[in-house]
């Protein structure tokens, strides 16, 4: 897939998810997170008020780490098709 088509497939992903309304399982939220923050180069430290959520947080980042920013967001696509293909 080429990178700029790979880029619209990621902003649609991302829009789908921001305008889905149902929460997200925790496990499929940690993912996104991780893939988002890769595929975005954003590596700043999570910001919840919960020490309990960094800590997930920068756990799914640390399981992720070694994933390139394509990759990253091709993970995020996936993952977002996926949710919505077999969510009940």
């Amino acid at each position: 897939m080429s990178n700029k088509k790979l880029d619209i497939e990621f902003r649609n992903a991302v829009a789908r998810v921001n305008a889905h309304t149902e929460p997200f399982p925790a496990d499929t939220l940690l993912k996104l997170y991780a893939y988002y923050k890769i595929a975005t180069n954003d590596y700043g430290r999570p910001r919840s008020k919960k020490p309990i959520i960094n800590a997930f947080k920068t756990n799914a980042l640390f399981q992720a780490k070694n994933i390139t920013e394509d990759k990253a967001k091709q993970n995020y696509i996936d993952l977002v098709n996926n949710y919505f293909l077999y969510r009940k």
